[in-house]
């Protein structure tokens, strides 16, 4: 009987290790999960910031170029309101004689 007592505490306690011992590889195996997961949305926050920085550099360069078609415009409009006033007072001149 006292064999049969000693076994059952063995056993008792090599399903408890057991137990354990599982509970302690799904714990890291959750923890793994949990940091495979956090190590992919660092990737994508990292890619979304790179393609954010690149949009913004695309943009400046589009602001850029808008600005300097604006100042030739600008010039062109000038260019054309001087000529066109010559143009009238020549007319202008003209009617006269």
């Amino acid at each position: 009987m006292r064999k049969f007592t000693i076994a059952g505490f063995a056993l008792a306690a090599a399903l408890t290790a057991g137990c354990a011992s599982t509970g302690t590889s799904e714990q890291q195996a959750a923890i793994d999960e949990a940091s495979a997961s956090a190590s992919a949305a660092e990737q994508t926050a990292s890619n979304a910031m790179s393609t954010a920085n690149s949009a913004q550099r695309t943009a400046s360069t589009a602001k850029s170029t808008a600005d300097e078609a604006l100042a030739k415009a600008e010039a062109a409009m000038k260019a054309a309101q001087e000529a066109n006033e010559r143009a009238k007072r020549m007319l202008e001149r003209s009617s006269m004689k």
